[in-house]
């Protein structure tokens, strides 16, 4: 596996290693050894799936604290355009994003930290996503940032997505809920805490 920062740091591409032969192919999408090596993520309790058509847009979608999420996203079958906001309001990289293509060819997977906004749109004409969690669905902390924000300009590279009704009526980035800054541990390592 081979991890890789992007422009916001926090924000890990990981690419497996795919074997491929006459019979298709094999990959390791998880070990977790090998994440705490490299990325010191945390563990993931729950396993989520989703499948749209071409155009669908999901997102932006977070959870506020105490039940933050990270997200490690994978597409199974097509290809998508994944985006990772950064909602930590002392960041240097507030109000940043930062984008990924994900597909079933390369296989490689984002790591989208807690104190990230999340969503996707799909470029093919389906998609399969699937991603782990750092922490279990609480629908009372669900939020979420509209797609299409100004302050945030975010090039989806789609010119109509399908949008739900849910996600057409979200906040704007600045009127969004958020609890989310950041303090440096004693390890000198930055980590996203609560404002209260």
């Amino acid at each position: 596996m081979q991890f890789t920062p992007l422009a916001i740091p926090e924000v890990l591409l990981m690419t497996p290693r795919v074997f491929e032969d006459e019979r298709g192919y094999f990959l390791e999408s998880y070990r977790q050894s090998v994440f705490e090596q490299h990325a010191s993520l945390p563990h993931f309790v729950q396993d989520n799936m989703s499948w749209s058509r071409k155009n669908v847009l999901r997102g932006l979608h977070y959870q506020l604290n105490p039940a933050a999420q990270g997200k490690l996203v994978h597409c199974a079958v097509g290809e998508i355009l994944d985006v990772a906001v950064d909602i930590r309001v002392d960041s240097p990289s507030y109000g940043r994003w930062v984008s990924a293509r994900l597909d079933d060819r390369a296989h490689a997977m984002l790591y989208v930290p807690p104190g990230f906004a999340h969503g996707f749109v799909v470029l093919s004409e389906q998609a399969l996503v699937h991603y782990k969690t750092t922490g279990e669905y609480a629908p009372h902390l669900e939020a979420g940032i509209r797609w299409d924000d100004a302050t945030l300009a975010i090039e989806w590279g789609v010119d109509c997505p399908i949008v739900s009704e849910k996600d057409q009526h979200l906040p704007g980035f600045a009127e969004a809920p958020n609890n989310f800054f950041q303090v440096v541990a004693p390890s000198g390592c930055w980590m996203t805490c609560p404002t209260w």
